[in-house]
């Protein structure tokens, strides 16, 4: 029986922080077994599951994944990570059988496995595009180019500070969601061996 099948028994498993989720799917390949777990329930074994985290990682069909490449993904998720995701709760894993499970936890993680289609918003580039239009525009109405000289500059200043404003509250306010994509993590290079000495 796993850790977390044993305290799910006992219902001795307390929930998760932010902090302790985020520090547990701050690596990759434990944000892909929670995506597989989600898509197709389980149980799952292990073998299936490193043939899929293999095949996102070097961007192959699953039936393309050289063994080489699936024993790598497979000895990291059997001693680092599985063990690591069993203890915090997300996944039952059955060392001795090899075979990973879902627990009520993993459905609470939806959340933070949310990808924002096409990558966060440009915020830095919106705020500096916003800006030099603004002082175009200002620029202009010193000039008096027409036809903005019809617009009075009280109304263009208060058009760009609700502007401004709008873009900050709402910056703000879905900010303060934390995503695991908000947290910038690097891209890996899946072939290079140190990867597996800071997986944990």
């Amino acid at each position: 029986m796993s850790n977390a099948d044993a305290a799910q028994a006992t219902g001795t498993h307390p929930r998760l922080s932010k902090g302790e989720i985020f520090e547990v799917l701050q690596n990759k390949r434990r944000r892909y077994v929670i995506q597989y777990l989600r898509r197709h329930g389980g149980p799952v074994e292990l073998g299936e599951l490193a043939d899929y985290v293999a095949s996102l990682e070097y961007d192959c069909p699953q039936t393309s994944v050289t063994s080489t490449q699936r024993k790598r993904v497979y000895t990291t998720l059997q001693q680092t990570h599985l063990p690591k995701m069993d203890n915090a709760g997300i996944v039952a894993y059955d060392s001795e059988d090899g075979v990973i499970q879902t627990t009520p936890q993993t459905e609470d993680l939806t959340v933070y496995l949310e990808i924002v289609p096409g990558g966060e918003f440009p915020w830095r580039e919106f705020y500096l595009s916003f800006g030099a239009v603004s002082l175009a525009i200002i620029a202009t109405l010193w000039v008096g180019v027409f036809p903005f000289t019809l617009v009075s500059p009280l109304v263009w200043a208060t058009l760009f500070a609700t502007i401004l404003t709008a873009a900050a509250a709402y910056h703000t306010v879905s900010g303060r969601t934390m995503t695991l994509t908000e947290y910038g993590e690097s891209v890996e290079d899946c072939d290079d061996e140190a990867d597996e000495a800071d997986e944990e």
